[in-house]
This record gives structure tokens, sequence and C-alpha cells, in this order.
């Protein structure tokens, strides 16, 4: 059997290292912030945002922000079914209502005319999740909070080197969230950044991000207001900074492995990948292929298949209305439908061209997919 073929992991090098050891030997003291006020000022500039506070996850940036928004009992908050639960779960911590609503077909993600329709008078905020890399209609769902008062807020966590119309992910909404995680194409093993531009709600984040200190107050270890502890270790930071010095490199790798595989699988009848609409960038996080349904192609079929041939298979995100703790069990079409036939595709950085053109062997003819060109 062939060596295992892992869909994900990240890529670290000696300038990680470096980086991190120096975190742990000298990193304390007066220099205990260093790494971390280094790699927000480089995550600022690569993202074109004001302000940025590095967390310990995605889901505590998430978390701090709609309490900023002050989200709370009795409040909804709109966002696509297909997701993980780490969108929705601030939303429940924060006694609101997560409103699921279908995703579009081609982009799997948020259907702007749907959000729309969900609105009440208890909806707080609109949450756009840019899935696999791919993009929000941003401009609609942002016309749409404009409209109706209400903030849009962006899960950019697995879409960094993603851009819309010039403007990096994560960038556009009221306040933006990304992951570090170790499967992500920036990592810092575990971790998040919250971004935005709005200066009074920047400070009210970075005051809820520090036990409830805010940064003007005198009095030693005084909070102002009950905060929480979502911060970013140095050495996690140490690890981020190392990686931004990477990040165009980082980047550019996984639109090569997606471009790869969407020029060997284009010619499968019924075979679409990550989409990339006109003025928009993929920042290709998660290649994903989606089989239509008349292949008869199903998500045990890919697994069974990718066990067979010791490939590690992903599987494409369950519709979080089908979950037991929720209770609205609404069935969204495409957010039911699509991951019963699809499939996340191997992508890690230093996957040779020998192991991209072996899962490509088994999705083209171990399926016997007819080709169309």
């Amino acid at each position: 059997m062939n060596s295992r073929i892992y869909y994900t992991k990240p890529s670290i090098t000696e300038l990680e290292v470096e980086y991190a050891t120096d975190a742990a030997r000298n990193g304390w003291g007066d220099r205990c912030y260093e790494y971390i006020e280094r790699f927000e000022a480089a995550f600022k500039t690569h993202l074109g945002v004001k302000y940025a506070i590095a967390t310990s996850s995605c889901t505590g940036a998430l978390h701090m922000g709609m309490a900023a928004l002050g989200i709370g009992p009795g409040d909804e908050v709109i966002l696509a079914d297909t997701n993980w639960i780490a969108t929705a779960a601030p939303i429940v911590h924060l006694g609101a209502k997560p409103v699921f609503v279908d995703i579009l077909p081609d982009s799997w993600c948020i259907d702007p005319e749907l959000a729309e329709a969900a609105i009440t008078p208890r909806t707080k905020a609109i949450v756009a999740v840019h899935l696999y890399g791919n993009l929000c209609d941003m401009n609609r769902l942002l016309a749409i909070g404009q409209k109706y008062g209400i903030p849009v807020i962006e899960d950019a966590a697995e879409a960094i080197g993603s851009i819309y119309h010039g403007k990096g992910a994560g960038s556009m909404g009221k306040f933006g969230s990304f992951s570090f995680h170790g499967t992500k194409t920036l990592t810092t093993g575990e971790g998040g950044m919250f971004v935005t531009n709005d200066p009074e709600f920047y400070e009210t984040v970075l005051t809820l991000s520090n036990h409830g200190r805010a940064r003007g107050q005198t009095k030693q270890f005084w909070p102002d207001v009950v905060g929480f502890k979502y911060k970013m270790s140095n050495i996690q930071a140490a690890i981020g900074y190392g990686q931004m010095q990477r990040i165009n490199e980082l980047i550019e790798r996984k639109r090569e492995i997606l471009k790869f595989y969407k020029e060997h699988l284009k010619c499968l009848d019924g075979v679409s990948m990550n989409p990339e609409p006109e003025r928009t960038i993929n920042g290709a996080w998660m290649p994903t292929v989606v089989f239509d349904q008349q292949t008869g192609v199903t998500r045990e079929q890919l697994q069974s298949l990718f066990k067979s041939e010791n490939i590690d298979a992903r599987v494409f995100f369950h519709p979080l209305s089908s979950l037991s703790m929720f209770e609205d069990k609404e069935v969204n079409i495409n957010s039911w439908n699509i991951p019963t036939r699809a499939i996340n595709l191997p992508s890690y950085h230093d996957i040779s061209q020998q192991d991209l053109s072996f899962v490509i062997d088994c999705v083209s003819h171990k399926l016997q997919i007819l080709p169309k060109c």
C-alpha cells in the first residue's frame, strides 16, 4: 500500500522554529507581548485593515465580536446551514438563536436572498462564512446589512488569501475573524485573529479580550467589565510572525494545488470544484470536489475509495440544522444534498505531484466518471 496521503498539514520551516525558540528563551517580562504585536502588525498590513487582535482561536474572536455587538438572549443571528459548528457556538453561548439558511449551489456560501428573507425584528447580525476559500457575495450581503441596519460579520477562518473585488476576505464586514489551526494555510498550531476598521468597536473588543481591563485604565488589575481570556500566547504568535514572512508563498502554493486539480478534473462530466468568479481570487484553502447527482457518486463511496487507497478523506460539512443540539430541522436543499456527494481533497503544502496525480487517478478512473472533453 502507498504511503498515507494526508488532507492537510502545516508548512513549518527553520524560520518559524527560530522565532518560536527566541520567544521561548527570551519572550518574558518586558518582551512578553513582542511577537504578539509583531504578528498583529504584519497581519494588518497584509490584509489592509486598521486593527487586529491575536486570539486563542477564531471561535474566540467571533465570541468577543458578537458580545461587543450586544448579541444576547432573544436575538437571532443568520448564517449558512453549511458551516462548522464553531461559527454557531458563540451565538448559542451568548443566549441567541442561530437561524440557518441555505447555500448557493455554486459557491457553497450563504444565499443572500434567503438571508434577507430570514430577517426579523430580532435579527442582530448576518454571518458571511467564506467556505473552503470560496467567497460570499459580499456586495449583496453588505447592501442587505445597510438596508436593515444589521452588521455583517465575516468568518474568514478558511479564507486567508481570498480576495473579493480587490478586498481581502475578512476586511469588509463590521469585523472579521481568522483561524490559524494546524490545518490552515497559515498556522500557529491553534489560534485566531479578530480584525476591524472601526476604532470604537476595536477598543470595546480589546477591553473584552483582556478580562475587561480597558487600555486607558490607570488602576492596576482593575477590570471595567467582565471580559474574556482569549489571548494568543507569545510563542504561538512567534510562529505566526514567521508564517507571515512566507504568507504569499503559502497562499500561492495552495492556489497551485487547486489549479492542478481543476486542470486534471475539468474534463470529467458532472464534476465541479471551488469557483473563482470574475474579480475574485480564491485562497484555495481546501480544494473540494462535488459530483452531480446523475453521476451516482456518494460521500460513502468516496470515503470507502479513499480509505482503500490510504488517502486521508475529509467530508464536506454536514448541515448544522441536522445536528441533534439544534431544534429547527430546516431541510435546506443544497446544504443537505451537496455534502452527500462531495469530498475535500488532500492539499497540504508539501504534497508531491506524484501524490496529487494519484488522487486525481482515484477520482477520474476508479470512479469511472465519463469524460466530457
